[in-house]
């Protein structure tokens, strides 16, 4: 039975990670101090299945034989990395470097999970693989960018120093079940606040664009890349690209919420247009992203649901 550490395995995406090498036969440990994931993620998973409650900038307390090593370790969302900056850097520095040297030591395979954010506000759209991005280096998201940047550069100087088996995963918006309500995010924003009656935030004028990966998707895509032989940076996202103002009237319409959609000041630095160019993994993954928008929210709407009846 292969083995598997899974940094910010009670997180969001690493929950469903888990999940699905569990699928696959795997033995997996998850790493995760807690900060933005949560036992309710994992209390159900059993056999073959280990939490270890632990900060990865601290080390990696994982002992006996790993295959493969797979760090999401990290807050994902901007109220959570922007209330927590030196943690943020952190993880994407130190808590790299020790899951790199796991994955050394082990000679096991290493994916790092890192972010669309890597391209900044970007002037080339859609962003291929090859674009160096526009970014500012001092700018209030830059405690994440910066983090998922150097956390790439070290996974490239691993493989290139030490031969480490390497995979980099830019993440595009991903949702999807198991992102919390309080999350932070356009489509967790807008779900919770549907169902609750209030207002829908928009924040600008609502021209603004995001593609967004439901997360069974997500995770075909990163496992697809965690097989494959690719060694650089790929895009796994859905190049479907909305306005935000249309995705908060998709969400009015599948949740029959009469809230109505208000404006307020775009937060500065927030990217005008996002969307992967995913030939790249297409081309030497054959993976591609099959949950429209609209199915993806409504399934996602489903499990709010059952989760808010669950208590």
């Amino acid at each position: 039975m292969p083995r598997a550490v899974v940094t910010g395995g009670a997180g969001f995406l690493g929950a469903n990670l888990c999940r699905a090498l569990l699928r696959r036969g795997y033995e997996v440990v998850a790493v995760d101090d807690l900060s933005s994931g949560s036992v309710d993620h994992v209390s159900e998973l059993g056999d073959g299945f280990e939490l270890v409650v632990h900060d990865v900038v601290e080390g990696i307390p994982v002992n006996g034989p790993v295959d493969a090593v797979l760090h999401l370790a990290s807050a994902a969302s901007p109220p959570h990395y922007l209330a927590r900056p030196l943690e943020t850097l952190a993880v994407g520095s130190t808590g790299t470097h020790h899951t790199l040297e796991l994955a050394r030591t082990n000679g096991a395979r290493f994916l790092f999970a890192s972010t669309s954010e890597v391209y900044g506000d970007p002037s080339e759209h859609p962003q291929r693989e090859s674009y160096w991005g526009n970014v500012n280096p001092v700018g209030p998201r830059s405690v994440y960018d910066e983090a998922k940047r150097f956390g790439e550069a070290l996974t490239t100087a691993y493989h290139d120093v030490h031969g480490v088996d390497t995979k980099i995963a830019r993440i595009f918006n991903t949702y999807g079940p198991l992102l919390e309500p309080d999350d932070g995010r356009v489509i967790s924003n807008f779900l919770a606040q549907a169902l609750d009656g209030r207002k829908l935030t928009v924040y600008g004028d609502g021209t603004q664009t995001r593609s967004f990966c439901y997360v069974d998707d997500e995770i075909d895509g990163l496992l697809a890349l965690l097989d494959s032989e690719w060694v650089g940076p790929m895009n796994i996202g859905n190049p479907e690209e909305y306005t935000v103002l249309d995705v908060a009237h998709m969400v009015l319409e599948v949740t029959g919420s009469s809230s109505e959609i208000v404006f307020e000041a775009l937060p500065p630095t927030d990217p005008v247009r996002r969307c992967p160019d995913i030939t790249l993994a297409k081309r030497e993954l054959g993976w591609e992203p099959h949950v429209p928008l609209r199915e993806g929210l409504v399934r996602t709407l489903e499990w709010y649901r059952r989760d808010r009846s669950a208590g």
